[in-house]
């Protein structure tokens, strides 16, 4: 089968936009390629774990980010070109810098489509007990606290390596006890899902608003034969949904983090948790300042290069 590769230069702050942007557009699957990523790869950096390749032997481009998208070819998404574009180079209405913002369609067929992945794609610890491994490799855990999250890239993004993503990751980590219910809103690829159950909690439901994501995710817990059965639902946001959670975990854009608060406040009880991810520098006053107005206490605020996390609890009116 033919495909068509649209590849979009952008800017690591921008990445996960320009991906949803794809997404959402019909994308069969998206892979992110960023600098920041790469320079943040040193030898022995993990420790126990060491760097599961050297950094030297890796090919990558050195400043920004490219995120590459495959449609079916018969979608004529060529004549799509000109509106990505102009979606891409508007995030910066949402305070997000859109790079070089250039958008390059070529057509590929199915061999060059399924080894792009293996060339940049390999297992990362994110947590200090959760590593992320492409389903293709074969991986031991380095000791028994060790907890392996296999995904395959190929269905969504998410996979774990961005900031984001390992901020809500650390952010799971610092609250789960065991035994947690969780709902986890904007799922994606299922990483966060699959990483909350492997450190002990009980993941209840998982929502995304694309089809896409909602199949990429089912497919990737399969994956994990470990994790217990998921409701995973298209959905937005939180809207309609009356299900009690220990902890909400969401990795999404700010200005979405925003109407979600008053959402996850009503199916949050006292003490519960909300995770939030996907949140820029300058956006990072914008959500903290919402969830304080909701009535919310900030716990912790996580920070990787300009992402930040943010650990708020729904407070026990008595003790506070």
């Amino acid at each position: 089968m033919e495909w068509m590769q649209v590849a979009v230069r952008t800017s690591s702050e921008a990445v996960e936009a320009v991906a949803n942007i794809l997404m959402e557009t019909g994308a069969s699957g998206v892979a992110i390629e960023d600098a920041a990523d790469f320079a943040n790869i040193k030898a022995g950096k993990y420790g126990d774990h060491g760097e599961i390749v050297d950094p030297d032997s890796l090919k990558h481009i050195e400043t920004g980010a490219l995120v590459t998208a495959y449609f079916p070819e018969s979608e004529q998404v060529e004549k799509q070109v000109p509106q990505i574009t102009t979606r891409v180079l508007n995030l910066n209405q949402a305070g997000l810098n859109p790079g070089a913002a250039e958008v390059i369609a070529k057509p590929v067929n199915d061999t060059d489509w399924a080894t792009a992945w293996e060339k940049y794609y390999y297992p990362v610890p994110v947590t200090r007990f959760l590593t992320v491994v492409p389903d293709w490799e074969k991986y031991t855990p380095k000791n028994n606290d060790e907890r392996v999250i296999r995904l395959d890239p190929g269905r969504a993004f998410g996979t774990g390596t961005h900031p984001t993503t390992k901020l809500s990751l650390q952010g799971l980590e610092s609250v789960i006890r065991g035994g947690e219910t969780v709902i986890d809103v904007g799922t994606g690829s299922g990483v966060l899902t699959i990483g909350a159950e492997l450190l002990g909690a009980n993941v209840i439901l998982a929502t995304d608003l694309d089809d896409v994501a909602v199949d990429s995710a089912q497919k990737n817990l399969a994956l994990n034969p470990e994790i217990g059965p998921v409701n995973v639902i298209a959905n937005d946001l939180l809207n309609g949904i009356n299900q009690t959670a220990d902890i909400i975990v969401a990795n999404i854009l700010a200005e979405i983090i925003v109407p979600l608060v008053p959402q996850a406040w009503n199916n949050l009880p006292v003490n519960g948790y909300f995770v939030t991810s996907g949140i820029i520098d300058d956006k990072l006053d914008l959500v903290t300042n919402a969830m304080k107005q909701q009535g919310f206490a900030i716990r912790e605020t996580l920070k990787m290069g300009e992402w930040y996390g943010v650990i708020a609890q729904r407070p026990d009116p008595t003790k506070e």
